[in-house]
């Protein structure tokens, strides 16, 4: 468990991280924001790098700055690597394992179950200066969880892997999560992080704007018209009725549609059987309905766009 209670950090006269309070527990945790939002500062912060300018922060209930104990359940993937490069993958694995109090025998032991996890078995013995972006990834994973920490911090460890890659990356992770293990991933790439968790936290600005799951973050946006849009050639026989329907507050006709505003998406989708009613009365023929806002995208959007015009 990762526990911030009103957590601050300057930096001069600039803020990194604003009264910022949240529990992080067991399962993948995804970070998200813009550039300067204070993903890197929350990161620094829960791995010791750096100490709050004023709040806690604690880690299994222990402090994390200057703090060996911490460290050891604690495993970190920063963004930029520094690798030595002459080294290969399992060379440069096994002496992380050295470092960290392992003998000889057991961190080779540990560094050859992790190239195995990772999918680096057959590559880990080339130097890492011609490994791949994706590798280096690999890699950098493999030695935070060398030691098995209970919680490991992966700043945009999908950077620079293809799609197969990002799919095998994300599946690890799962694993990972299914054991008990707390793991937080900062990452802009929001696709794949709704294939990854639907637990989020939403910086922007150094600000928390939302943590929690993310249907329960799309409920409360409320004041926000919900998108639905619904696919057929028949447009002029459909949005007669549609525009009817209570809870729909605008439509706008598309090619090969109709996108409705909806100010209740749920009492909207209970009224979705009548419609299908009305749709075989009148031998129309719908070949998709979809929301646009159901997605991490969507959610991203208009917390910030709303901070931001405020």
């Amino acid at each position: 468990m990762i526990n911030l209670q009103g957590v601050s950090r300057w930096y001069g006269q600039v803020i990194g991280l604003n009264d910022v309070t949240c529990e992080i527990g067991p399962g993948v945790t995804a970070l998200l924001g813009m550039n300067g939002s204070g993903k890197s500062t929350m990161m620094r912060l829960i791995t010791g790098q750096l100490y709050p300018t004023t709040g806690e922060v604690y880690v299994e209930g222990m402090k994390p700055f200057a703090n060996p104990e911490v460290y050891k359940i604690l495993g970190y993937c920063p963004e930029i690597d520094s690798f030595y490069e002459k080294m290969s993958g399992r060379e440069f694995v096994r002496a992380m394992g050295r470092l960290s109090g392992f003998s000889s025998a057991e961190s080779k032991r540990r560094t050859d179950e992790m190239m195995e996890v990772v999918g680096m078995t057959d590559r880990c013995d080339k130097p890492i200066r011609g490994y791949s972006k994706g590798m280096r990834q690999r890699i950098k994973l493999a030695q935070a969880m060398l030691h098995d920490p209970q919680c490991i911090l992966l700043d945009e460890p999908l950077n620079g892997l293809d799609p197969v890659g990002r799919h095998e990356y994300i599946q690890i992770l799962r694993s990972f999560a299914e054991k008990g293990k707390t793991i937080l991933v900062s990452s802009h790439i929001l696709f794949e992080v709704e294939q990854m968790t639907r637990s989020i936290l939403l910086l922007h600005r150094g600000r928390l704007l939302a943590a929690g799951d993310l249907g329960v973050i799309r409920e409360l946006l409320d004041k926000f018209p919900h998108r639905v849009r619904i696919e057929t050639e028949e447009v002029g026989d459909l949005a007669g009725y549609l525009v009817t329907l209570p809870y729909v507050h605008s439509l706008r006709k598309l090619r090969g549609g109709v996108e409705l505003q909806v100010t209740d998406p749920d009492s909207f989708y209970e009224t979705l059987p009548k419609v299908a009613e009305v749709v075989r009365e009148q031998n129309v023929k719908i070949t998709k309905v979809s929301s646009p806002d159901n997605n991490l995208e969507s959610i991203f959007r208009y917390l910030v766009g709303e901070v931001s015009n405020s």
